[in-house]
Parts: structure tokens; C-alpha cells; sequence
């Protein structure tokens, strides 16, 4: 997108804010990596639909919520990136299937946030996504989970939004689920010509379809009893996990039968530096960033990691976080 085009928009009814060369580093938790080309903070949902439908059909197109599982390297990203943490953040409760009791949160809002607002109304089955530090669309994109619940397993809709800037309402049998993966299926109605996410793994370019919202299943039960579980969620986080220096979760998904911060710990790995990138202590599946990373030593640090567990114990392990963006 050249600087006319940039002016073309601004003459469209916007009511987000449009910047040039915004830092990635603020806006993603490990606080390094290079700059975006452009970036738009939409005013909400609608603003959202308008902005993407007016731009070119070649303008590679990023949406980001918290930062809290993406890795952007140094050379930065070109073309735009879309925040919707503080744009997307409507939540309500909603008519489920049935009697089962809805909670319908738009992608922007906190993980944790639909913890607390199920157990304030009495809902139960949502407890987990305290323990997860990231968005509801990060959480579906990637099928987020902790301590043995998954995303997609109270997930009974979700809201997209295509590149043409139209809606639609998705169900989970459009896609194919799993671990720390989804992906919209190929004879799934109306299909884009890109899947909707990619596990992280893989992932070459950006997508042309994203979540906006979801509706997400609940049961009646014990308010008390459901604060409870989440404090214990949440004290569990603090005792095993670096969270008092920038960090993206865990970067590893867990081997069939295994654990990945075992495997890192076996090999001698907790305490290992690059630069200014460090294998945490405290969880050896956590890479935290001392305060003088570049991404790009993040980056070589994931790398090192892999090939010595694949050496010393024949595992590769997979990424969990994502990559994206050019090397400096």
C-alpha cells in the first residue's frame, strides 16, 4: 500500500487510528521484534468489517490480539496489523442451544475475563481460561488450553469475519481440531482460499479469514466453588511460571507422552542464554527475555533448543508460539 492509498482510506468513515511503522515490541509480551508497516486500532466490530473491506486485495493483512504467542522478528512486518484487544471486547450472556446457558465474547476480550464473568453469573466449565494470558480470538485460533481443557471444547459457534469485511457464523464441524491446532476445513461452506489459521508452525503468510467472536457453552453451577478454582488456577501460574519477566507461554507443545520442559531440563538447558534471550529457571518450556532481547536471539534460542533435544533424546519438538515477519 503506497502512501495514496494510505490517503484514499483516511478519506473513508473511519473511526479507528491508522499509524505507520508501529513497534511490534509493544504489543507483543515478549517485548522485542521489529516494526509493522502499518498498524489500525479499530474503534469496534463494525469499524473492523469497513477497514479490511477497503483495502487491496494484495495488502497482506495481520490480526493481533495480547502478543502473548506471536514472535515478530527484527525485519518487522510488512503490510497491516489489525489490534483487536480493546476494540473487540464485547461480552454477554446470549441464548444457547437449547437450555444450555451462552456466554458470547468478542475476540478481543481477555481469556481470563470469561472466567470471572461466568462465575459472577453462576456459570461453570470455563475455569481454565484464567490460566491462559491471551485473547479469545488467539485462544480459538490456536485451540488454547491448560490443565486439561481446550478451547474448542466449550465452543458451540464463533463469528468470522472475511476479507470482503462480511460476517458469518461458523460451527465447530467446519473445522479440523486439535492439539494446539485449527484449521477450517476444506469443503466447509464458503470457504476462503486460505485456512483460517495455522497451527503456528507453519505458518507463511497471513490469513483471509479470523475469528471475531464465539459463544461458548456453560453449565449452571457454584459461583463460589468456580472463584475458588480459579484462584487455585491462577496461584498455580505464579508458582511455576516466569511471570515477572517478559515471556510467551509455553513455546513448545507437549510430545505425545511426554512433556516438553522435561525433555529441556534433561538435556541441561534450564538457564541457557542467547544474547539476551534465556531458558527460564523457573519452567524450562518458557523463553524469557532479560530485558535486552532481540527477537532474532529468541528466535536462534528456540532453534538450539530444538536440535539439541532432537540430538540427546530423539524428539523434535514442535513450536507452539508463532513466527511471522522478515529477518533484519
Amino acid at each position: 500500500m503506497d502512501m495514496a492509498e494510505i490517503d484514499s482510506l483516511a478519506q473513508h468513515a473511519l473511526t479507528g487510528e491508522l499509524r505507520l511503522n508501529e513497534p511490534m515490541r509493544r504489543h507483543v509480551s515478549w517485548r522485542a521484534g521489529g516494526a509493522a508497516d502499518r498498524a489500525y486500532f479499530p474503534r469496534d466490530l463494525e469499524d473492523l468489517a469497513h477497514f479490511v473491506r477497503t483495502l487491496p486485495r494484495d495488502e497482506p493483512v495481520w490480526v493481533v490480539g495480547l502478543g502473548s504467542n506471536l514472535l515478530v522478528r527484527d525485519g518487522g512486518l510488512r503490510g497491516t496489523v489489525v489490534f483487536t484487544h480493546g476494540a473487540l471486547r464485547a461480552i454477554r450472556l446470549d441464548a444457547g442451544a437449547g437450555a444450555t446457558p451462552v456466554i458470547y465474547a468478542e475476540a478481543g476480550v481477555a481469556s481470563p475475563k470469561v472466567a470471572r464473568y461466568a462465575a459472577t453469573h453462576g456459570l461453570v466449565g470455563s475455569e481454565f481460561l484464567a490460566g491462559i494470558p491471551g485473547t479469545v480470538g488467539g485462544a480459538l485460533a490456536m485451540n488454547a488450553g491448560c490443565y486439561g481443557s481446550e478451547t474448542w471444547d466449550i465452543v458451540e459457534a464463533v463469528l468470522c469475519l472475511r476479507r470482503d469485511g462480511e460476517l458469518l457464523r461458523r460451527t465447530p464441524g467446519d473445522y479440523e481440531i486439535g492439539y494446539r491446532h485449527v484449521a477450517l476445513r476444506s469443503d466447509a461452506p464458503a470457504a476462503p482460499a486460505f485456512q483460517v489459521m495455522s497451527d503456528g508452525q507453519h505458518a507463511a503468510g497471513p490469513v483471509e479469514e479470523w475469528f471475531a467472536g464465539a459463544w461458548l457453552r456453560h453449565a449452571c453451577g457454584d459461583a463460589q466453588e468456580s472463584r475458588r478454582v480459579i484462584r487455585e488456577l491462577l496461584q498455580r501460574r505464579i508458582r511455576s511460571q516466569p511471570l515477572d519477566q517478559p515471556n510467551a507461554g509455553s513455546v513448545f507443545r507437549n510430545p505425545p507422552g511426554d512433556y516438553a520442559a522435561r525433555l529441556i531440563e534433561s538435556c541441561g538447558m534450564k538457564g541457557m542464554a542467547i544474547g539476551g534471550a534465556m531458558v527460564s529457571p523457573k519452567h524450562a518450556n518458557f523463553i524469557v527475555n532479560l530485558g535486552t532481547s532481540s527477537a532474532t536471539d529468541i528466535e536462534r534460542l528456540i532453534e538450539t533448543i530444538q536440535q539439541t533435544v532432537l540430538d540427546a533424546r530423539g524428539v523434535r519438538l514442535e513450536r507452539e508460539v508463532r513466527i511471522i515477519g522478515e529477518c533484519q
